[in-house]
């Protein structure tokens, strides 16, 4: 009888045991992979080669704007996936009928491919933001930026099923041989002529009159729906419920970047 009792004890411990391992196994991260190059407040201080100068260099390449004849504009979201914000990011997109454009870190895709499905799922267009979201500049070499893309592209790519073509550099720091690098490795790179500066955390109401007081027809604005560890976008995601219906009322209608641009969005 007791060694029935003894083997009974031990068979649900190892039932207990393999239970656990298999929900460590699933489990999701308790934080979001980290920004390796900083986080957005200390790192966009400093000052790389301008995206304007860029995008005269390579005009081919470099995209800051879309047309300016109609009265259109690109929201665009950098830093996710990140549980913490973008599904309600992408809630308020949905109750809007508005369709962005989302750069994911390839780290945050791996940690959170779910979110990454419903963005696609939900009609938004993904684009490359690297994996580990380096400083490219500090980094400085191509090796760097060849592998974080191409190891986000293929992770991408096995969630959405296509091969991004856009790129956004992290910060947006690039230089001529790095854009040059991108261009070979058949990208566009993306910027941004509207800076929501949410990344400073300010009040809503800051962010908000950032975009609003600068937005023009062809406008790609930049916000982020991701953050490092500890940082917050609660007030980006609160910024937006001013935003969008403000240019709504001025009869400002909401595209992709590659709509926007009329550019391929997948190789």
């Amino acid at each position: 009888m007791k060694a029935n009792i003894l083997r009974a004890l031990l068979f649900t411990l190892i039932l207990s045991l393999v239970s656990w391992g298999a929900t460590k196994v699933h489990a999701q991260p308790e934080k979001p992979p980290q920004l390796a190059g900083g986080s957005e407040n200390k790192e966009r201080i400093r000052h790389p080669v301008s995206n304007i100068i860029l995008q005269q260099r390579y005009p081919e390449t470099v995209v800051l704007r879309g047309g300016q004849t109609e009265n259109k504009v690109a929201l665009t979201f950098d830093d996710g996936p990140d549980p913490r914000f973008t599904p309600k990011i992408l809630d308020i997109l949905k109750e809007h009928k508005i369709k962005a454009t989302f750069f994911l870190m390839g780290a945050r895709a791996d940690a959170y491919p779910d979110l990454v499905k419903r963005i696609k799922a939900e009609g938004h267009i993904i684009g490359n933001h690297t994996y580990w979201h380096p400083n490219l500049v500090t980094q400085g070499d191509i090796s760097t930026l060849q592998s974080e893309v191409t190891k986000t592209e293929i992770r991408l790519a096995e969630l959405s099923g296509y091969r991004t073509k856009l790129f956004r550099a992290p910060y947006g720091f690039l230089y001529n041989e790095l854009v040059e690098k991108l261009k070979e490795m058949n990208y566009s790179v993306i910027a941004w002529s509207v800076d929501s500066l949410d990344w400073h955390e300010s009040p809503p109401e800051q962010i908000s009159y950032n975009v609003l007081s600068n937005v023009h027809p062809g406008a790609i604005i930049i916000m982020h729906d991701g953050a490092a560890w500890d940082e917050d976008r609660t007030n980006t995601i609160k910024a937006l419920r001013l935003i969008i219906p403000a240019l709504k009322k001025q009869g400002v209608t909401f595209e992709t970047v590659p709509e926007l641009v009329k550019i391929p969005y997948k190789k």
